[in-house]
């Protein structure tokens, strides 16, 4: 079974999506391990409330992202992750990280990218007047926001949202498509050509 291991920095919602949809039976995978880069986070309470192995990784206890990242990379591979899962993860990973898990690194993000990336991206949305935003899943590069596109939900903007009411639509939909999303990784269905991520059609079993 596809090993996950989820990085979080706060309320975990995205996580308790995934949490809910492996109970559910609608995703075959285990979360090996929740790390968090901040203490007392709600994402570790989650974690701890599914009997999921949780650890804190205190960004603020290193000097640098380097000795930060070793840390993370060591907790990862002692549960043997295969997928890196980014569920509010509000760090930019370095390319050394990234390597290390090559194409097996995944975020959401609230926008419709390569739209609106960055972390401001519900006001960043309204300043500029779209009709429509979302939500993109993604295999993590080197960039911010930049890597293969997974899947995307669209979601309406309407004349009144304010950030608060926009992103908790779009929360919605990301807590429907990233289980589907991981789902499809675990069942080797995902093919990266490129910028271009190719669902297959047909489940090949890992």
């Amino acid at each position: 079974m596809i090993k996950l291991g989820v990085l979080c920095s706060g309320r975990g919602t995205d996580l308790q999506s995934i949490i809910d949809a492996i109970a559910d039976k609608k995703l075959d995978a285990d979360i090996a391990v929740v790390i968090t880069d901040k203490p007392n986070v709600m994402a570790l309470e989650r974690a701890e409330k599914a009997g999921i192995k949780n650890i804190c990784v205190n960004r603020k206890s290193f000097d640098n992202q380097s000795d930060f990242e070793s840390q993370l990379l060591q907790e990862l591979k002692a549960v043997g992750v295969d997928l890196v899962v980014l569920a509010g993860f509000m760090r930019i990973l370095s390319p050394t990280f990234v390597h290390e898990y090559k194409n097996r690194i995944m975020n959401i993000h609230p926008s419709l990218l390569p739209s609106f990336p960055g972390a401001h991206a519900h006001r960043d949305v309204l300043n500029y007047g779209v009709k429509v935003s979302g939500c993109t899943v993604h295999f993590v590069d080197e960039g911010t926001d930049s890597g293969p596109i997974i899947m995307q939900a669209a979601v309406a903007v309407k004349d009144d949202d304010t950030e608060e009411t926009l992103s908790a639509r779009v929360l919605e939909q990301e807590h429907i498509i990233y289980p589907k999303a991981i789902q499809l990784y675990v069942e080797g269905r995902l093919k990266i050509d490129g910028r271009h991520v190719k669902i297959l059609g047909t489940k090949n079993n890992r």
